[in-house]
This record gives structure tokens, sequence and C-alpha cells, in this order.
């Protein structure tokens, strides 16, 4: 079973990934992390040296190998943004959308260092990217999780939903 949770940065992906794993004997991948490890760079050093379109390709990349090994994966903000990856992500399991209002994303984020996007950008262009990107979000995933909870009780929505299909 493969279930690959999106929503903007700072939803909760990473802490209800966890839970969600645990919750379901699965394991848990921070596709990220996954990203960092595999490339041997860090996220910033990645847009810095080689810009986003590259670290963009690199998470489709990992949409597909991270889909197939299976688990929990708690994509980057970004990565269910583009077609392509929500395609392959829904041939590969279940993606799930972390609903959370973007007042609540940003306390968790702003001050970020090792978010690109985050040091880039002021709290208005952020609010900005997140009205943007909702839509999206909404459009590539099968299941909507209300983030506005505490993580166990997203974990237990999700896990539920992904059970009824």
């Amino acid at each position: 079973m493969t279930i690959y949770l999106c929503g903007f940065m700072g939803c909760g992906k990473t802490t209800v990934g966890r839970v969600l794993a645990d919750m379901m004997s699965l394991e848990y991948t921070d596709m990220d992390a996954y990203i960092e490890k595999k490339s041997g760079m860090s996220i910033p050093q990645i847009f810095a040296e080689k810009g986003e379109d590259a670290f963009r390709r690199m998470e489709t990349q990992a949409v597909s190998e991270l889909g197939k090994a299976g688990g929990i994966i708690a994509c980057g903000g970004g990565a269910m943004l583009k077609e392509i990856n929500a395609k392959t992500a829904a041939e590969y399991g279940t993606v799930v959308y972390i609903d959370v209002p973007y007042d609540t994303c940003y306390d968790r984020i702003s001050g970020d260092t090792n978010r690109p996007i985050v040091m880039a950008n002021t709290k208005e262009s952020l609010g900005e990217i997140y009205n943007e990107r909702v839509p999206l979000y909404l459009a590539h995933s099968q299941v909507r999780a209300d983030g506005k909870r505490s993580p166990e009780e997203i974990a237990s929505e999700i896990k539920a939903a992904v059970e009824m299909k």
C-alpha cells in the first residue's frame, strides 16, 4: 500500500505521516530527505546550485521510485502540483491532501531556512502561492483530510478513508 501525503508547507505531512505509518505498520519516507540522500545535497543546495527545475525533476523521479517501494510518503509542498506526479502517484496508491488554513501553515514555516521558497518570499507572496496551490492539491488528490485536528485524528481519518477505497 502506498499513500502520498500532499499539501502546503507546514500542513503537517511529516508529523501525520509518521503517526499514520505507525498506525498502519507501514514504512515512512520523507520525500525531501530521500532526495537529499540520493543527490548528496541539501534542498537549499539543490535550489542554489542546480535550480528549482532540477529539483522538480528529482521530485518526479522520487514519486515513481517511492511509489514502487510503498508505504507512507510525505511529499514536498510542490510535488503534487505537477499533473504527471499526481497521475503516477495515483497509479501506485492514494494521494491525500492535508487541508490546513494558510495562517496555520505560515506560523509553522516562518523563518525556516531549510525552505528556499519560504526564504525567497514575504508572508503575502507565500499566501498567493498557497492560494494558487490549493486548487491543484484538491484536483490531484483522491482524499481530503481536515488538518485542523490533532495528528492522531488526521491519521485516523486518512486510514479509514484509504481502507474504504
